[in-house]
C-alpha cells in the first residue's frame, strides 16, 4: 500500500439520537478497537453522495448466544478497487440497542465522480462488498438514475430491485417512498402472502404503531435479495411517502390512523427514527426533525431536488365523496371551491421557499423535482367519477374514450357530447390535482426561471409520462412516473386482465389531455439518462413478482428534448 492508503481515520459524532461515524482525511490516525462479534443478514448500502463524500451503511447484528456488555463495534473499509489492494479509508464505528445495531459513517474528503467499494467487518464475518459512487463536479456528457417506488413486501418478490442491480451502470438510484407498508397481516395486498412465501412473521403481523414495529418491518424489508443487492450496487437517493408512516398521511394525521392507536405524531415520530436508522441518508436537519428535502449536483448537467410532499406541508385531502348528498348528486361548484382554495399547501411555505431559492440558485441544465405524487393534471369526465363513487355498475368509459379519439380527429359531435368531454374533475385528490394552486405557483416559478423541468413520481402503482402545462396553456416540463416493484395497480382495483388493462392504458393517453403513455398492469422500475440533448426514460418490467425467479419482460422507451 502506499503511504495513504495506510492512513486509519475515525471520528465519532453524537447526533440527536445516537452516533454517526464522520470520517475526513484531515483526522489524526488511530486504529479501530477489535470488531466485536456480530452477522451482517442485512447487507449493506450507501447514500446520499455528495462531491467529496456518501454515508455508508449497514446492521452490525451481535452473533446468535452473545449478549454484548457494552457499544458493539465493527470495522470499515472503503478501497478504489474491489480486491481491497488500495484501501483509501478504514475506520472503526460503535452501534449498539438504542440505534437497533445500525451504523452510518460519512465518509468525507473524497473524489468526486469516482467508484469506491466498501465492506464491513466483525470479528468472525465479513459483510457483502458494497459499490458506490460520488456526485460530480461538471463535465460529465451523460447520467443514469433508476427510480422506484411502492415496494410492498406481502404483496411479491422484489424482483425489479433484482433487474437493476444486474445493471452495473447506476449514478444514484432514486427511490419514491413506501419504501415499507404498515399494514398488518390480512390488510392490503397480502391475500397471497403465505402462498408465494411472504407472509409477514408473528411478532411483526400487526399494523406498525411503534417504534419497535417500524424496526421490525425494515429488518424484515431488508432480508429480500433484490433489494440487498440494489443497495449493494449503487448509492441511493430516498425520500418517503405515507406508508412509511400511515397510508395517506397528511401534516396532522392520517387516513390509516385513528384515535384508539394512539397519538399520531407518536407514531410518526416512531416512524422517522427508524426511517433514519435503516435508510443511509443524511438527515438535513437532524435524526429527529422530519425535515427530509434537500438538493444534489450532478455537475453542470443536472440538479435534483428532492421533496416531501407529505409529511412537514401537506393540507388534508380534499374527498370526492363528501360533495355528493345522499341521492348520489354531486355539488362541482362546492367541489371546485374547496380546490381553488389558495390557502391550501402540498409542500408548505418554508419548503416552497426553499425550492424557490433552490431553484434560483441552480446552474445545472437539467432541474429534476423528486418527488412522491403525480404533477400531471388527470382529469376525467365528472359522469365516469360520479357513476364510480355512487357505486354504479354502469361503465361509460368505452364510450366516452371513442368520444374523445372522433372529436380528436376532427370528427364531428353534438354539443352535448363535447360538454361530456369537457366536464372533467381529477381523479386522484392525494396527488398534485387536489392541491392545484400551489401547483401553479411551482409551475409560474419554473418558467420565471426558464429552467428546464423534469418531474418523477410514484405512489401510483403505475407507470406515466405526461406533458405538464400551466393555467395559460404553456408547457413548463414533463413528468414521468415509475410503476410499483410490488404494490398492485389499476388492473387489479378495476379486476381487469393484462390485454384489457393495456386497452384500458390506450385509452386512459386519448381521454386524459396531458397524458402521453401509461402502464396500468405491471410491475417494474424506470431508467432515467440525462444528456445536454434529452432525456431517455425506459419503463422496465418484470414478468412475475410471485417467485424469486423471473425474466424481463417488455419496456417503453421515450426521448424528450428540452423545449
Amino acid at each position: 500500500m502506499t503511504q495513504f492508503t495506510r492512513r486509519n481515520f475515525i471520528q465519532v459524532a453524537l447526533a440527536a439520537t445516537g452516533s454517526v461515524a464522520v470520517s475526513t482525511p484531515l483526522q489524526a490516525m488511530t486504529r479501530p478497537q477489535l470488531p466485536s462479534d456480530v452477522v451482517f443478514e442485512h447487507g449493506v448500502a450507501s447514500g446520499d453522495p455528495q462531491q467529496d463524500a456518501v454515508i455508508l451503511w449497514t446492521r452490525a447484528t451481535p452473533a446468535a448466544g452473545t449478549e454484548p456488555a457494552g457499544p458493539t463495534r465493527v470495522t470499515w473499509e472503503l478501497s478504489s478497487d474491489p480486491e481491497f489492494s488500495e484501501i483509501v479509508r478504514r475506520g472503526g464505528v460503535e452501534t449498539d440497542l438504542a440505534r437497533d445495531y445500525t451504523v452510518k459513517v460519512d465518509v468525507q474528503g473524497l473524489q468526486p465522480n469516482t467508484r469506491y467499494y466498501y465492506r464491513f467487518i466483525g470479528a468472525s464475518e465479513q459483510s457483502p462488498l458494497g459499490r458506490t459512487k460520488t456526485l460530480p463536479e461538471a463535465g460529465i456528457e451523460q447520467l443514469k438514475l433508476a427510480v422506484f417506488s411502492c415496494s410492498n413486501y406481502p404483496a411479491g418478490h422484489f424482483n425489479a430491485y433484482q433487474l437493476a442491480a444486474d445493471r452495473d451502470d447506476w449514478d444514484a438510484v432514486l427511490h419514491l417512498g413506501d419504501y415499507i407498508y404498515e399494514y398488518g397481516a390480512g390488510g392490503y395486498a397480502t391475500a397471497r402472502a403465505a402462498e408465494i412465501g411472504r407472509a409477514l412473521p408473528e411478532d411483526n403481523s400487526g399494523e406498525l404503531l411503534t417504534l419497535t414495529d417500524y424496526r421490525k418491518r425494515y429488518a424484515l424489508y431488508r432480508t429480500d435479495k433484490g433489494l440487498q443487492a440494489l443497495h449493494a450496487a449503487a448509492p441511493f437517493i430516498a425520500v418517503w411517502d405515507d406508508h412509511e408512516i400511515s397510508n395517506d398521511t397528511w401534516k396532522a394525521g392520517a387516513e390509516n390512523h385513528s384515535q384508539d392507536e394512539g397519538d399520531f405524531f407518536a407514531r410518526r415520530a416512531a416512524a422517522v427514527q427508524a426511517y433514519y436508522e435503516w435508510l443511509p441518508i443524511r438527515p438535513p436537519m437532524g435524526e429527529r426533525n422530519p425535515q427530509i428535502y434537500r438538493r444534489f449536483s450532478f455537475g453542470d448537467l443536472l440538479d435534483l431536488h428532492m421533496l416531501d410532499t407529505r409529511v412537514i406541508g401537506r393540507d388534508k385531502q380534499v374527498d370526492f365523496q363528501g360533495y355528493m348528498d345522499s341521492q348520489g348528486n354531486f355539488d362541482g361548484r362546492a367541489f371546485t371551491a374547496a380546490l381553488a382554495d389558495p390557502t391550501r399547501s402540498l409542500l408548505g411555505k418554508p419548503q416552497l421557499q426553499w425550492l424557490q431559492e433552490s431553484l434560483s440558485a441552480s446552474t445545472g441544465y437539467w432541474q429534476l423535482l423528486g418527488q412522491q405524487v403525480l404533477m400531471g393534471k388527470m382529469l376525467l369526465p365528472t359522469e365516469m367519477m360520479t357513476s364510480f363513487h355512487r357505486g354504479g355498475s354502469e361503465d361509460r368509459t368505452a364510450e366516452l374514450i371513442a368520444l374523445k379519439a372522433a372529436s380528436l380527429q376532427g370528427k364531428p359531435i353534438t354539443d352535448e357530447q363535447r360538454a361530456r368531454l369537457e366536464q372533467v374533475v381529477p381523479y386522484n385528490l392525494d396527488a398534485w390535482d387536489g392541491y392545484a394552486v400551489e401547483r401553479e405557483a411551482v409551475y409560474e416559478l419554473v418558467k420565471g426561471l426558464g429552467k428546464n423541468l423534469v418531474v418523477v413520481a410514484g405512489d401510483t402503482h403505475n407507470a406515466w409520462y405526461s406533458h405538464l402545462h400551466d393555467a395559460r396553456g404553456d408547457m413548463v416540463g414533463v413528468e414521468f412516473a415509475t410503476p410499483s416493484v410490488t404494490s398492485p395497480g389499476m388492473e387489479t382495483y378495476l379486476k381487469l386482465s393484462g390485454k384489457a388493462a393495456a386497452e384500458l392504458a390506450t385509452g386512459m393517453s386519448v381521454l386524459v389531455d396531458e397524458l402521453q403513455y401509461c402502464n396500468l398492469h405491471q410491475r417494474g422500475y424506470m431508467a432515467l439518462t440525462f444528456r445536454r440533448d434529452a432525456v431517455e426514460v425506459e419503463w422496465n418490467y418484470v414478468d412475475n413478482i410471485d417467485s424469486p425467479e423471473f425474466v424481463a419482460v417488455d419496456s417503453h422507451r421515450v426521448v424528450h428534448r428540452p423545449v
